[in-house]
């Protein structure tokens, strides 16, 4: 009888570690995407069996409600929103305690705050959108914006007018700055000994 109060004693003890070990959901503050990019949001886990529970990426476009992306419980057990759908794939690093967004083709109405959540039931419950029964992470803050161009440097070309024997012809010098960015140019023109001459112009060629 002794021996089986200390196991019980024991195993409750157990038990209550267990149970209060908190559970955790950390993400990355904030991640940057271009059109057309691919981009993985991760959410590390901790304090339960990841394997174990049904998790979800929650969204929030700016100046709008949240909205549910994904379900996933497993590979065989998700269901994916039709505005992602083909173009984001949940996974779990059960090794790594990581649940994962991998995203490709990015939009940039895609920019928006992701937060990965988990139920608070285990095994796979679909849909599943009470609010109040999920544990949210802190929530990684995506940005997509078109990438921006290197500066290139202009290809320059001077054309030179024919000479002439008039003093009164008038004379005129010609450079062509092309192929650069960005599309406005600053240039400083030399005409022998005369002072140089500074010469600020907006681009005349048509933007890419």
């Amino acid at each position: 009888m002794t021996t089986m109060t200390i196991f019980l004693s024991l195993l409750l003890t157990f038990l209550s570690c267990v149970q209060s070990e908190e559970v955790t959901l950390i993400q990355p503050e904030a991640e940057n995407g271009h059109p057309g990019g691919s981009l993985r949001l991760t959410c590390k886990t901790s304090g339960f069996d990841l394997d174990s529970y049904t998790m979800s990426w929650v969204r929030q476009v700016p100046g709008q409600g949240l909205e549910w992306i994904v379900y996933y419980y497993a590979s065989y057990s998700n269901d994916y929103a039709p505005a992602i759908k083909d173009r984001f794939t949940a996974s779990k690093d059960t090794s790594n305690n990581i649940f994962a967004l991998e995203m490709k083709s990015l939009k940039i109405e895609d920019t928006a705050i992701y937060y990965c959540a988990r139920t608070d039931i285990q095994d796979w419950v679909r849909p599943y959108r009470d609010i109040e029964k999920l544990l949210f992470g802190n929530g990684t803050r995506l940005i997509v914006r078109p990438r921006q161009k290197s500066i290139v440097k202009p290809k320059l070309s001077a054309f030179y007018p024919p000479k002439s024997s008039s003093k009164d012809a008038v004379q005129a010098a010609v450079c062509l700055a092309s192929d650069f960015f960005p599309k406005d140019i600053s240039l400083q023109l030399a005409f022998g000994d005369k002072p140089k001459a500074n010469v600020t112009r907006p681009s005349v060629l048509k933007p890419d």
